[in-house]
């Protein structure tokens, strides 16, 4: 691997490190023509489409009982992992959960309340893989916020990875679908004859599963459009080569489309950096998709002039996963502002986040931090502000109000406040 210059980047280059996206444009057609059959046919296009795709026909779509039982049928190691992951999920969410409040603004009691939605589709990519983490990263925020039901699409197999089903019984679900790819997204928001219809649908998932959420996006709420996995590891020369490499090739082996960048000011390290990821990615098994992901075009390690400089990088970059392996990281944490989840000091990798520390792993891709964060509780919450005014309140706004009301020619609105004070001085 190759270390680059951050000044001796030109347009192009920089266009390819900053300008990623989730990738979804090509496969748009496609995705209407899915969603609007299974929105059109419900059960009979999922079934098709399921055949097509996945090769698999599917008996019973609904396969919740089948969740319960896989926490027998696992290993009791991995159902302990599960189970401590969960509790590790749980924990941080509740910590984060807004509360009702209620303030005195001299006689005019304001505040905002929250209420979960009732309904929400949790999507858990599967298949032929196993995503345990990601059925505890979107069904248990939903229940700590206290969605009622939370249903669950996962893709269908031969036989649905037990560890996966496991751990969407073990998060909470209501219901468990064995359905994947856009006719999953499209059977969530509209409900068919088995799936019931949501509020709310969040997930990761692949180009097809982001193009579909944005194609149904206005008829339900979605979490964001995530695209391929991404890491950015900001280092001072007081960092271990051999760790930030490890951080690069963790991300790296996701997707061949993953981006993974590692900025310093030190050129020794930044040496050391390229020299060890070339090292490492012989031992690992995805070898072949991680050196994909360090060929992309948005990937690299990069040496910058200064810290400041670096520091800079890593904001426009605005990455999903940001570690800081320096001497003094919560200083450089306290200049970056957009991050989907930041990973602190040389014993924080990724991976604790993307599995058991706590902290949701669905997070903003492509830049998209500059914007939002990752999915939390609020995702599945609406908020509605409450407002009590006294006479007094009112009668010291009185002028405010229908002053401001007839400068917008609303009579009406105006009158609504003098009619309060009819008869009064």
């Amino acid at each position: 691997m190759n270390v680059r210059q951050l000044s001796d980047l030109g347009p192009n280059e920089r266009a390819a490190i900053f300008d990623r996206d989730a990738g979804i444009e090509a496969v748009r057609d496609d995705v209407a023509e899915i969603v609007g059959r299974v929105r059109e046919e419900g059960d009979v296009a999922v079934r098709e489409l399921t055949a097509e795709f996945d090769d698999v026909d599917v008996g019973n779509l609904d396969v919740t009982d089948t969740a319960e039982r896989a926490v027998d049928e696992v290993d009791d190691d991995v159902l302990d992992a599960i189970e401590t992951a969960a509790e590790n999920v749980r924990s941080f969410h509740e910590a984060g959960l807004p509360e009702d409040w209620r303030a005195d603004f001299d006689g005019r009691e304001l505040g905002r309340r929250y209420r979960p939605v009732e309904r929400a589709g949790v999507y858990v990519p599967g298949g032929t893989a196993a995503y345990p983490s990601s059925a505890l990263m979107g069904v248990v925020p939903a229940k700590v916020a206290g969605v009622e039901h939370v249903a669950v699409a996962t893709p269908p197999a031969d036989e649905v990875n037990p560890a996966t089903l496991a751990a969407i019984h073990v998060a909470g679900a209501d219901a468990v679908y064995q359905v994947g790819g856009a006719q999953a997204i499209a059977a969530l928001a509209y409900g068919t004859e088995t799936v019931d219809r949501v509020q709310t649908v969040v997930g990761p998932g692949n180009r097809y599963v982001t193009a579909a959420k944005a194609e149904v996006r206005g008829d339900v709420e979605i979490d964001f459009l995530a695209g391929p996995s991404e890491v950015a590891v900001l280092a001072d020369g007081t960092a271990d080569p051999e760790l930030v490499a490890a951080e690069l090739l963790a991300q790296a082996e996701h997707d061949t489309d993953a981006s993974v960048v590692a900025v310093t000011d030190d050129a020794d390290l930044a040496a050391a950096v390229a020299e060890a990821v070339d090292a490492q990615v012989v031992d690992r098994k995805r070898a072949d998709v991680i050196r994909g992901a360090l060929d992309n075009e948005a990937s690299g390690v990069f040496l910058a002039r200064s810290m400041s400089e670096a520091v800079l990088f890593v904001e426009e970059y605005s990455a999903e996963h940001l570690a800081i392996i320096a001497e003094d990281d919560e200083r450089l944490l306290d200049r970056i502002d957009s991050a989907g989840s930041v990973f602190l000091g040389p014993y924080s990798p990724v991976a604790a986040g993307d599995y058991a520390s706590g902290p949701n792993h669905v997070l903003p891709t492509g830049g998209g931090a500059r914007r939002y964060g990752g999915l939390s509780t609020e995702t599945f919450l609406r908020s509605t502000t409450v407002q009590r005014l006294d006479e007094g309140a009112l009668a010291d706004l009185h002028d405010t109000v229908t002053t401001l009301a007839e400068a917008e020619g609303l009579e009406a609105h105006a009158e609504s406040v003098r009619k309060r004070f009819d008869g009064e001085e």
